[in-house]
């Protein structure tokens, strides 16, 4: 227990003993005696007091960390944590650290609404999250009506930052959308001449809007589907649709699902000894993919905005603090995880555009909106990622196609390969 009082010069000397050193007068203000404040122990110590430690600023981090989108939910969180701790290491946002609220989704529509309720009560300053569009589209409305900016690293369905009026939007996005994942993706099967295109989008609304998406960049080509298959995610079984695919007579397959069902497709495909091309967006990086297909993977051609090659120094640096904190040597859905990370510095840099001045969503969606700092990301050198017209940090010169090679990703093309070399930036 202790008591603190205020004590003049004779008072002090009387409480610690004779022996205590006299003071210098102390300045007189206003008349009055300025006094000290001492803090005395039980044992008659006299302790300076600690100035209390900067309370940490609350940022929301939501997504499928365990359950069947864990495998890109995950390499999300931790290039989002390496960021954070990076930044708290070098003193965190004017003195106060980044204190992260990490909420599981478990990829479930309900939880994650019921999660991002939790996070505006727990009075978040900003929101990072989501990797399913599904997901996100149930809780978007619980941040835009509680003016808190969410930012998106992962989930790429094109409604997502179109929901709102873009002047009016809290919703803002560091992954690469749909509407421009699709097209990147169809202008490369014409120019292989593989225009027989079997799509095969589960029941989402990732699937939906994926469909949605491809069927206009195939329309700009003055082509149409050559078989649409739906189906639940959950699926083990697609023969009976590749099956009508392939009577359809495609040539080539698009998979708009996640990890597990891509799998199902691909040893679907294999086991009926039909040799055409896979292909899709992202979604094909994922390990339960890659590992849940084996050798049905192998070939399969994939959209991707970063490579985990360090063809830089910001690159390299990343892959080696990524490999030094996680003990491993290769990353999980590096889109995600690069994705994940360059979301947290873009976001220091709109906080530290607000030099000082209220924190709250007003000002930071403001702040977002007009970020006064390049940033060498990543992924992309980063220059006005958003405005207020555009919610989107990704255009489609930041695209590469990959392939899977001995159960990972690399370059499709030599090409990509050289053009990686150079970072680039929005258009």
């Amino acid at each position: 227990m202790t008591l603190s009082i205020f004590l003049s010069e004779s008072g002090r000397r009387k409480a610690l003993g004779a022996s205590a050193p006299a003071c210098p007068p102390w300045p007189r203000q206003g008349g009055r005696w300025l006094v000290l404040a001492v803090t005395l122990g039980l044992a008659g110590a006299v302790h300076a007091q600690a100035p209390a430690p900067s309370p940490g600023l609350r940022v929301g981090l939501i997504g499928p960390f365990t359950g069947p989108s864990a495998d890109f939910g995950v390499p999300m969180q931790n290039g989002v944590r390496l960021a954070v701790d990076e930044i708290n290491a070098a003193g965190g946002y004017m003195g106060r650290p980044l204190e992260l609220v990490v909420k599981d989704d478990m990829a479930r529509p309900d939880v994650g609404r019921r999660l991002s309720e939790e996070l505006v009560a727990e009075k978040v300053a900003v929101a990072i999250g989501f990797c399913n569009t599904g997901v996100a589209q149930q809780s978007l409305e619980v941040f835009q009506n509680a003016r808190i900016p969410l930012l998106i690293p992962c989930a790429t369905g094109t409604p997502l930052t179109g929901q709102y009026p873009a002047a009016e939007s809290y919703i803002f996005r560091t992954s690469a959308r749909d509407a421009i994942q699709a097209p990147f993706l169809v202008q490369d099967l014409v120019r292989r001449g593989w225009t027989q295109v079997a799509v095969f989008a589960d029941r989402t609304g990732y699937g939906e809007a994926g469909l949605k998406d491809v069927e206009a960049a195939l329309a700009t080509h003055q082509l149409k589907p050559a078989h649409v298959a739906r189906f639940d995610t959950g699926v083990k079984d697609l023969g009976a649709e590749l099956k009508a695919a392939k009577e359809a007579g495609a040539n080539v397959i698009v998979g708009y699902t996640v990890g597990p069902e891509n799998a199902v497709i691909a040893r679907g495909r294999r086991a009926m000894k039909w040799d055409v091309p896979f292909v899709g967006p992202w979604t094909l990086s994922f390990p339960f993919f890659i590992e849940g297909a084996k050798e049905a993977a192998e070939g399969a051609l994939v959209v991707q905005t970063f490579i985990a090659e360090p063809s830089n120094e910001r690159r390299a640096s990343f892959l080696a603090a990524y490999g030094r904190k996680h003990n491993t040597s290769r990353v999980p859905v590096p889109v995600a995880a690069a994705q994940g990370y360059d979301t947290v510095y873009l976001l220091m840099h709109a906080l530290f555009g607000l030099r000082g001045a209220k924190l709250d969503g007003p000002a930071l969606k403001t702040a977002l909106e007009n970020i006064p700092r390049n940033y060498y990301g990543v992924v992309a050198t980063y220059e006005k990622p958003f405005s207020k017209a555009d919610k989107d940090a990704v255009t489609a010169n930041m695209l590469y196609l990959g392939q899977v090679r001995n159960g990972v990703v690399t370059f499709a093309y030599p090409e990509d390969a050289r053009r990686n070399l150079f970072v680039p930036r929005k258009q």
